[in-house]
């Protein structure tokens, strides 16, 4: 779900309830009752298609090609390379969304301040943003090892590999200030998606969620933030 110069194929929708997909969505009210929202990075629109049903009126931004051959009729598609800014858009948006790109541009604190200028002055923007903090991440790189990936925290296409201080710095230069901060826990089912939906799976899921809970710095596989605009925006 994101775009860059060399846009990441392996992104799929994380159907479970522990997922940064659907802190994504949990975000929002449940009631769209018309808002704007601007999906971006929405890859084939699963987020944006929930988004509708519930009431939203979506607009999506993705790569050319990078959005399949069933993009949902009712979300507003327009293609972009998101290393050159945001397209030109129409009015203003009551929430913005960024999940799963932000790591992949180039200057993510350009595109930021972008949008802080569309969103309504009480506005939201919704990001997840990975964790490079995370246990699993730091015994990896203490091995000697800096894997390339074709996804998570070691996806090849990530330009920027933040801990939680990078991330709100950066959200803090760009003219936001956080509301909220979720956690999501290692995608258990992902690195075994032969078992996914099992028992097992689903309560190792949980604990990681817990330990990302308890421990969000060392534990948190993302972070999923809810931000407004600060008063110099």
């Amino acid at each position: 779900m994101a775009i860059s110069a060399v846009a990441p194929t392996g992104y799929t929708h994380k159907s479970s309830p522990y997922s940064s997909h659907t802190l994504l969505i949990n975000a929002l009210h449940p009631e769209g009752g018309g808002k704007r929202v601007l999906d971006i990075g929405c890859a084939r629109g699963y987020l944006a298609r929930i988004l509708t049903e519930r009431g939203y009126k979506v607009v999506g931004i993705e790569r050319p090609g990078g959005y399949g051959d069933h993009f949902p009729e009712e979300v507003a598609l327009i293609e972009a390379d998101l290393d050159r800014g945001l397209p030109p858009l129409q009015g203003r948006f009551s929430y913005v969304i960024c999940g799963d790109i932000l790591e992949h541009l180039r200057n993510p604190g350009r595109l930021l301040v972008q949008i802080a200028k569309i969103l309504e002055p009480d506005g939201l923007l919704i990001a997840s943003l990975p964790n490079s903090g995370n246990l699993y991440f730091r015994l990896v790189v203490l091995s000697g090892r800096f894997p390339q990936q074709d996804k998570g925290l070691f996806d090849r296409t990530h330009l920027h590999f933040y801990m939680w201080k990078g991330w709100r710095d950066l959200l803090a230069a760009s003219g936001f200030q956080i509301e909220d901060r979720k956690v999501s826990g290692v995608p258990v089912g992902l690195a075994a998606p032969r078992w996914d939906g099992r028992p097992a799976i689903r309560a190792l899921e949980y604990l990681a969620h817990a330990l990302a809970r308890l421990r969000p710095t060392l534990f948190a596989y993302q972070f999923v933030v809810t931000a407004s605009l600060s008063e110099r925006s």
